[in-house]
């Protein structure tokens, strides 16, 4: 029996030492190349009203609360969402806005868990396309690190991702 102790507590101590040796910030990205100009993809990015439409998030809990502040598009923006624990509660802060080219904003997720990320869109122009790219970024505290052993948030958070881009490229692309 004291073998198995001696066994499990080395087992414990290598996993925690690894954790805190992964980095200490992380960044998910994708993107998607759309038949469409920057001009005509950026509204749908850049107005809170409009991510109803496209953001797979919207779509895991048809109850969420969905809190719109004053303003609603381009720098100031806020947008809440209250919802099941699959969702969560959190708010978003549009706090770069540069029209056709990038969207920035400040994710504060409150819960099932805190965090502080930024979320940012930038459009490329490409010939007749533009590459439109999302990525998140943010600190990796120890909780994070360790978390993200078992669980890949690039997985996660990247098939969302996937979802949503594809989701602009529909509604971008369709006959006005």
């Amino acid at each position: 029996m004291g073998t198995f102790i001696i066994v499990l507590i080395s087992a414990i101590l290598g996993v925690l030492i690894y954790a805190a040796r992964k980095p200490d910030s992380f960044r998910v990205e994708r993107s998607i190349s759309i038949p469409a100009t920057p001009e005509h993809i950026f509204p749908l990015l850049n107005d809170f009203h409009q991510w109803e439409a496209w953001s797979p998030w919207e779509k895991i809990d048809p109850a969420v609360q969905r809190i719109y502040h004053s303003t609603t598009a381009g720098v100031g923006a806020t947008y809440e969402w209250k919802g099941n624990n699959k969702v969560g509660h959190g708010k978003m802060e549009i706090i770069e806005s540069i029209p056709s080219t990038r969207v920035r904003l400040k994710i504060d997720f409150i819960s099932p868990f805190e965090a502080h990320n930024t979320v940012e869109f930038t459009l490329t122009p490409q010939g007749n396309t533009t590459l439109l790219t999302q990525a998140m970024y943010g600190s990796s505290p120890f909780v994070s690190k360790l978390v993200s052993m078992f669980c890949s948030m690039d997985k996660m958070v990247g098939e969302k991702y996937e979802q949503g881009l594809a989701s602009i490229k529909t509604l971008a692309t369709q006959p006005a």
